[in-house]
This record gives structure tokens, sequence and C-alpha cells, in this order.
């Protein structure tokens, strides 16, 4: 991992640790959220609104998470965001002390009238979690955007998307030993105790120079050569101005080409690889597969996911971001295409490694790009907005999902999101320059 003077190593213990241990106490609760609510008395559909908090907490939060990083850096948001979380952690192993306790493995509610101090607390907590999600997230993209050469950055990009993967995967192990000696809170402590790390490993991240709000003047951007990139379909770019002084309106308005083109493929590759969490597990039972063989399944599909993504980051590199994002999505479709006919679970299983191999290949894709396109003023404000169009499909690939299978079946829904991904395919493609970045090219 060491080329061109540059050693990606050196950001292991500041940028990558931190994350992983994010990762991992994202992991150890996102499969109880929905029993933890269950057993402060909320009904089944109370309890999959909960779920949700998580993604409304991370999409409400964008652009403050963009002011935030812009006023007091990168390193002081991660470590405020990995605390914040760890309050939402402790909220959620409080709030059976208000509600009448965790339920059992049963999942049943406590009681009807105690629980909804507790459920309103847990809730609460469940927030916090999303909200610090994007503080965290926003920051440490803005950080490597800034710690690392050009030359490199997509394999930074990368091996931060498979950091995060491997946390995530690790996560619910972790929760699962806790829970054998604790019950249910026991995600939740290695939930806390993972922030409560992070947090500290954030404290070793260096100071970038100038970091905080304005610290990027206009003239020193413009020195640099830096600033946005972007592709009008021809491969070919051009650097975008920056404002003087920048902020979330400026930017946006400045940016508008590129959040309109680029941006909409990122809220397409965000809204299938969300729903690609849901089709799996779905297509599984309606072929019949009991629980066991659905997470042999889906899990030998993250780890096909997890292991490809530091080639990828070299491909997009040394060749090129739309080597990597169309076939990303390309792959995906046809996984997609393919999944309604499979009917065992062989042929369910090769579908799903595909569909993780598609997905794996493109770690670290909408940040790289996300960090290509920023402006050196004002690139907080910009990865807001980045990262709010991704939530926006986050959000949306699930609904795509679901109004389909309502109107015609599971099959047809999928080959929705089949199409939008082939459809993504197609942006990217246009959109994104045929070659590297300028300044990667002058480094190699």
């Amino acid at each position: 991992m060491t080329e061109g003077g540059f050693s990606l190593a050196r950001l292991g213990p500041t940028v990558y640790a931190p994350s992983l241990l994010y990762a991992v106490g994202m992991g150890s609760v996102l499969p109880v959220v929905a029993l933890s609510a269950r057993g402060l008395g909320a009904s089944v559909a109370t309890a999959a609104l909960v779920i949700t908090l998580i993604g409304i907490g991370s999409l409400m939060t964008n652009v403050p998470a963009a002011l935030v990083t812009a006023r007091f850096g990168e390193r002081a948001a991660m470590i405020g965001a990995a605390a914040w979380a760890a309050l939402g952690m402790a909220a959620a192993l409080v709030a059976p002390a208000l509600g009448g306790g965790v339920a059992g493995a049963g999942g049943a509610p406590a009681s009807d009238g105690s629980a909804a101090p507790g459920l309103a607390l847990f809730a609460a907590g469940i927030l916090m979690i999303g909200m610090a999600g994007s503080v965290f997230n926003l920051a440490r993209q803005s950080y490597l955007a800034e710690a690392v050469p050009v030359s490199h950055r997509a394999r930074a990009m990368s091996m931060l998307g498979g950091t995060m993967r491997i946390g995530v995967f690790i996560g619910p192990f972790a929760g699962a030993a806790a829970m054998t000696w604790l019950g249910l809170p026991g995600a939740y402590w290695v939930g806390l105790a993972a922030m409560a790390l992070a947090a500290a490993a954030s404290v070793r991240v260096p100071e970038l120079p100038g970091s905080g709000y304005d610290a990027v003047a206009p003239s020193a951007a413009a020195a640099t050569g830096a600033g946005e990139w972007q592709g009008d379909g021809s491969g070919e770019g051009r650097p975008a101005e920056v404002p003087a002084r920048p902020t979330i309106r400026s930017i946006a308005a400045g940016h508008a080409r590129t959040l309109c083109t680029l941006g909409l493929g990122v809220v397409v590759i965000a809204a299938v690889r969300a729903t690609r969490q849901a089709v799996i597990p779905l297509w599984a039972e309606q072929l019949g597969l009991d629980p066991a063989t659905t997470a042999l399944v889906y899990g030998l599909s993250g780890a096909v996911d997890m292991l490809v993504f530091y080639p990828a980051g070299k491909v997009m590199d040394v060749k090129g971001r739309v080597w990597v994002a169309v076939p990303c999505l390309a792959v995906m479709g046809v996984a997609l295409t393919l999944l309604p006919f499979t009917a065992g679970t062989a042929s369910l299983l090769l579908v799903a490694m595909l569909l993780g191999f598609g997905n794996g290949i493109g770690s670290g894709i909408v940040m790289t790009l996300g960090a290509d396109h920023s402006p050196a003023a004002g690139r907080p404000q910009f990865l807001g907005l980045w990262r709010l169009l991704a939530d926006i499909g986050v959000m949306a690939g699930p609904v795509v999902l679901s109004v389909v299978t309502g109107l015609a079946s599971l099959a047809a829904g999928v080959w929705a999101v089949a199409a939008l991904s082939f459809v993504g395919a197609g942006l990217f493609g246009y959109f994104i320059p045929r070659t590297p970045p300028p300044a990667a090219a002058r480094r190699r």
C-alpha cells in the first residue's frame, strides 16, 4: 500500500481504526433495534418506524454536519460525533428502566401503559445514533479528501468503505457474544464501548493545517489547482470556480450541474444498495429457505463484498473512476435481473455472490466522486449536499421495491430495481470523466 512516496498504512491508526470501531458499534445494535422497541411496548409497525430513525437522523443532519465540520474541523467533528453516538447508546440502555425492561427472546412487549416513556427515550437514542453517523462519516471523508494525494484518493476511500463493511460484519458477532452474558442490553454495551473507543481514537487524528471555518482561502485553492473536476460527457473536465465565502446555498448554486447529473447517479446507486440488503432475504423466504440458510447466503454475499474493495480502488486511481462506477451498477443490475429466476439454494447463492461482487467493486465510489468534485474552499458544505443525495437514495430504494411489489409482485419489484441500476450505470458512464483527475496524472 506504499506507492509514490505515500503510504496508506500511516492512516491506519488515525483514520481507519476509529472508523472500524465506529462500524463495529453500529453493527452490534442494528440487528436488535426492532426487538428492543418491541420489548418496550412498540407495535410491529412502530418498531419498524424506530428502525428508520437511523436513516432519518442521518438525512436531517447532513447539512448541519457540513456546517459543524467547516466550523470546528474534521478531528473535532469526529470526536464529537462518536461521543454523541455513545450518548445515544446510553439512552437506549437507560430506556428499559423507564418502560418496564427489555423483552426476552420472543420480543413480547413488556407492558402497555408504562412503556411509553422508555420507548420515547429509546427512539431518541436511535435518532441520535443516526445523527452522529452523518457527522462522523462526512468528517472522515472530508479529512481523507484533504490529507491523501489525489493519486491515492480512490484507494483511500475504497479502504474506508471496506473498513466500514468489515466493522459492520464484526459488530453483530460481538453483540451476540455480549448478549450471551448480558441479554439484549449487551449489544448496546458493545455499541457504547465501541463508540467511546472511536471517540478516544479520533483524538489521535492529526489536525489538518488551517482546519476549521474559512480555513481554505480561495487564493490558496486557485494556487494549488484544487476545486471541482466536472465531467461533461465527453471525457473532459474543467475546474469549477470557488466561491469567495462558501455557504450551503452558494455551493449548491455553483455546483448545481454536478449535483443534478452525477448527483442523480449517487441517488440511484444508494437506492440500489439499500434495496440489495432486502431482496436476498425476501426472495429466500419466497423460495421457502429456512432462516439459517438465508443467513448463510447473505453472509457469503457480504464476504465477497469485503474481498474486492482495495483492487477496485487501485483501478479507479490508475484507470479512472468510470472503470469501476459503471461495472458496479451494471453487475448489480445483472444480478438483480437473474434473482427472480433462481429456484433453490445453489442458484440463489451464486446470484447473491454476484450481487456482493458488484457492490464490493464499488466500495468508496460515492465518497471518491464526492471528493473529486468538491471545491477546496467549501469542501464540507459540498460533501454535506453529496451525502444528502446518497441518503435520499437510501430512503427511496426500499420504497420503490415496496410499491412495485405491492402493485405487481416481488419479482417485478426486483426487476424495477434492476432497471434503476442500469439507468445509474448509464448516468455514470456519461457524466464521469473517462480519465483520472488531472492531478493524479501529474503525480504518476
